[in-house]
């Protein structure tokens, strides 16, 4: 067996007024289809931007990934088209952890195991699995080593309304349709965080609430913040530095009680491990759109050897990043809970023949070989011309 085609889909959906309103609050836009979102420091779009990736072999399976690339996926795609998958063509997909390895090495030692190369070769790696279970019959999870559970618990990511009352509001109704727990997007000063904290938890008095600060905060308000938090008995606290300040992540992690979450950043066992073994956090959150599934496994190994659970991030990635994602979630022993993005989630399905089951109180693993999803290819080449 070999791999005979490696396709990408380039695809950026129009998220209607709604999103567009959501996302377009303000800041500079570079681009006219990209801002930012003061005070978050990233670039965002107005519309759900990600790259697919098909795997075709020459007895004719075939295998789908997906990178988490919300902004320019061209980029990552182009990585796929001229370097990646000519590299990959000809060769036997069933050997996916040598071919993973052999992947990285392509340009580790130039210095490319993150960034927009490892975007690429998650996407790959995803799709490597994902064939992989289909030839052979089996799940993703049962490949993996097995499933610890197929139904997964969620945490709901966002409250995307523009005041605390409305936060509050949906909170309730979430809570109502069987939420347990949500994460706020946070950053907005101290003071104006604790308010979005106490006016969800006074609205639903049974929800957990986590909070992500999107790495704005200095160590000192990071620590004041923190101090708050442990007296409300908050789930996590997210990204609340700057990514690449792990001492300060250490620092705070030792000095506040509520558990420090960090990961969407990383890519790699390497930048895990040197971020576990300095206890610069308590909650590991790799995303496997980023990671691919393979590194995936390697980081959860590495925080399961420490006593981290991994609690999978997903942001804008469609329905096969959330697959995967959710099948690393089955076959990681410490894994809490999934992050449920409910805006992105229509534009997810949207490109599934048969829907994953989700709500806000978590997700069914799919069934079947591979991911257990099956593409709607006339949906994906349509989206790519609307593009």
């Amino acid at each position: 067996m070999r791999i005979t085609d490696v396709t990408t889909f380039i695809l950026k959906q129009p998220t209607g007024p709604s999103g567009a309103a959501y996302l377009s609050d303000g800041g500079d836009r570079p681009d006219p289809g990209y801002f930012t979102r003061p005070p978050w420091r990233s670039l965002y779009s107005a519309r759900m931007e990600t790259l697919l990736v098909r795997l075709t072999t020459d007895d004719g399976h075939q295998g789908w990934g997906e990178a988490l690339a919300p902004v320019a996926p061209e980029v990552t795609g182009a990585i796929v088209d001229r370097m990646l998958g000519p590299w990959l063509t000809g060769r036997d997909p069933r050997a996916v952890r040598p071919l993973w390895d052999a992947m990285r090495d392509l340009m580790r030692e130039r210095g490319h195991l993150t960034g927009h190369q490892a975007d690429a070769m998650a996407a790959l790696d995803i799709a490597l699995w994902d064939l992989l279970g289909r030839v052979t019959g089996l799940p993703v999870a049962q490949l993996l080593g097995g499933a610890y559970r197929t139904e997964i618990p969620a945490y709901v990511s966002g409250l995307a309304e523009p005041t605390d009352e409305r936060r509050a509001e949906l909170a309730a109704r979430l809570a109502a349709e069987g939420a347990t727990t949500v994460k706020l997007a946070a950053g907005q000063g101290v003071d104006a965080d604790l308010a979005t904290y106490d006016a969800v938890a006074a609205a639903a008095p049974g929800l957990r609430i986590a909070l992500d600060a999107h790495w704005v905060y200095p160590l000192s308000d990071a620590l004041r913040l923190g101090r708050e938090l442990d007296r409300r008995g908050a789930l996590f606290f997210e990204a609340p530095i700057a990514p690449e300040d792990v001492e300060g992540h250490r620092e705070l992690a030792a000095r506040i009680a509520t558990p420090v979450a960090v990961g969407e950043c990383l890519r790699n066992r390497y930048e895990f491990r040197d971020w576990i073994t300095r206890r610069a956090l308590r909650i590991a959150q790799p995303d496997a759109a980023r990671t691919g599934l393979t590194e995936a496994m390697a980081i959860a190994a590495i925080a399961d050897a420490h006593h981290v659970p991994v609690a999978y991030h997903h942001s804008v990635g469609l329905g096969i990043a959330l697959a995967a994602g959710l099948h690393a979630s089955a076959a990681t022993a410490d894994c809490p809970f999934f992050e449920y993005q409910p805006t992105p989630l229509p534009y997810a399905q949207r490109i599934l023949r048969t829907p994953i089951t989700a709500g806000p109180a978590g997700f069914v693993l799919p069934e079947g070989p591979g991911l257990g999803i099956e593409i709607d290819t006339e949906t994906v080449e349509h989206l790519v011309k609307e593009s």
